[in-house]
């Protein structure tokens, strides 16, 4: 029925502006210093228990603005996958974990705020898990994490573990400091997302190659 369709519509776009307030915010001043109803009014919602309607507790909030990014990530991973075939260079691997971020953060154009949400939800105990959960939940990242454990069979548990959460912050943390420059407009090390992304290939690359050290328990 039209009437139905375009209430569906309608709630449909309260949802995306609701998202999209909640990503600026969070990202600007962290998940647990925006009420929802601050959210709310960003969106243009008079009614303050519009954000808990459509999306129920904060976690919820935040899982839904991580879905929103998830698909078009993935479909440029599931590419690049498709070129790199099975590689056996661990620095192909690591491309397919850090351009599908950073290939969809240019195509957003600017300014964006995902980064620097990610890197706001990466800092709090009780909320990154989402991020970390959403993300190996994938088939495509799946390949990836297993081509780059064929790449490496002889480190150690322990390091690789280490070196994993050593990875994920640097690269949530490098493309949340770039985005803040570009929003506020100052000087960036790299030009573009493309050569963000290569520097951050580089060093995540010679993390996981370094030498490692043996230490007494």
């Amino acid at each position: 029925m039209p009437g139905r369709t375009r209430r569906a519509e309608q709630v449909e776009e309260t949802r995306e502006l609701i998202l999209s307030a909640a990503e600026r915010l969070f990202a600007e001043h962290g998940v647990f210093a925006v009420s929802n109803r601050q959210v709310g009014e960003a969106a243009g919602q008079g009614n303050n228990f519009a954000v808990g309607y459509h999306f129920g507790t904060k976690a919820d909030l935040v899982r839904a603005i991580v879905r929103r990014h998830a698909e078009p990530v993935e479909l440029i991973r599931i590419r690049m996958l498709a070129e790199i075939g099975d590689s056996d260079e661990v620095r192909d691997w690591v491309a397919c974990l850090v351009r599908p971020f950073t290939e969809h953060l240019a195509e957003l154009g600017g300014p964006t705020w995902y980064a620097r949400f990610g890197a706001q939800v990466m800092t709090d105990p009780g909320l990154r898990r989402i991020i970390i959960d959403e993300a190996l939940s994938t088939q495509p990242i799946q390949q990836v994490l297993d081509g780059l454990n064929r790449c490496l069979p002889m480190l150690p548990l322990p390091v690789h573990v280490e070196r994993s959460a050593m990875a994920r912050y640097l690269m949530s943390h490098t493309c949340a400091e770039r985005e803040r420059a570009l929003a506020e407009g100052t000087l960036t090390a790299r030009a573009t997302w493309e050569d963000a992304a290569t520097g951050l290939i580089d060093a995540i690359t010679g993390m996981w190659l370094a030498p490692v050290t043996v230490t007494d328990v």
